[in-house]
């Protein structure tokens, strides 16, 4: 067999093992929730099954509230696989308080021996993390700042399930909870679907502009404009739902899309 032969043979088994793990994934997606994936958790799980190897069953990634998040163990499997070649870490003296159980930490990942380095910053205190970790506020935020820096150097967008904190907290809102309202606009005093969209930004303070590349996304079109009613009432719907069960998460997916805004400046 020949070199060439050889490559394509192990290309063939490399996709053929990458289509069982799918399915495996895609089983037990199911099985977690009860139902089929939505049609966007699914083709997150699909991306990073087939791009990075990622399988729910040895715990490379977690569903919360349908949604796909990638994990410590599954970032430093697919750094190993990578063949990583290291993985610095140290802390921000000048943004750290001891006494306040408040750390910051910087991790640079060099993916490559050639490589300057991919940096990442952590965050953690008492108000983002869970209770049952209080008092390893440090490991905390070491272990989000590697989580970070691993993604970057990989090209995950996702979010890590480390850096949303708890995920059963509260969202973190001073202000009053503001009543549903119809998003269709027909009915006597009904807010149109913008107005709803305006509303919800701003009673959880959120970033119009990320907001709004996540709705395209969302809608699968190349722009908002392009999305019809029903595709853009189902997200405003599911905008306020996430919001109201678990602002942080939905905080970590907004900020996905800064490197995509960051870039297009």
């Amino acid at each position: 067999m020949s070199h060439a032969e050889d490559q394509e043979s192990k290309t063939d088994l490399r996709k053929q093992s990458r289509r069982t793990l799918l399915a495996q994934n895609m089983s037990a997606a199911r099985k977690a929730l009860g139902q089929p994936l939505a049609s966007r958790a699914k083709v997150w799980l699909e991306t990073l099954t087939r791009e990075f190897g990622f399988s729910l069953k040895v715990g490379d990634l977690q569903i919360v509230n349908s949604n796909c998040y990638v994990t410590h163990t599954g970032l430093l499997r697919l750094a190993r696989r990578r063949k990583c070649r290291g993985i610095h870490v140290e802390a921000v003296d000048s943004l750290c308080d001891s006494a306040g159980s408040r750390f910051v930490l910087k991790a640079t990942v060099f993916p490559s021996k050639s490589s300057s380095g991919f940096v990442g910053y952590g965050d953690a205190d008492p108000s983002n993390v869970s209770p049952l970790v209080h008092g390893a506020e440090m490991r905390v935020a070491e272990t989000r700042a590697v989580n970070r820096a691993l993604r970057k150097a990989y090209g995950i967008g996702i979010c890590s399930i480390e850096e949303i904190g708890s995920v059963t907290d509260p969202p973190h809102s001073s202000q009053e909870p503001t009543p549903q309202q119809p998003v269709n606009g027909n009915g006597h005093g009904g807010a149109k679907v913008r107005d709803r969209l305006c509303q919800i930004i701003r009673q959880h303070e959120l970033d119009a502009n990320l907001v709004k590349s996540y709705a395209v996304d969302f809608c699968g079109t190349k722009s908002l404009r392009e999305a019809s009613r029903d595709q853009v009432e189902g997200f405003v719907t599911h905008l306020a739902d996430w919001a109201e069960k678990d602002r942080n998460a939905l905080l970590c997916q907004l900020n996905s899309y800064l490197s995509s805004k960051e870039g297009a400046a």
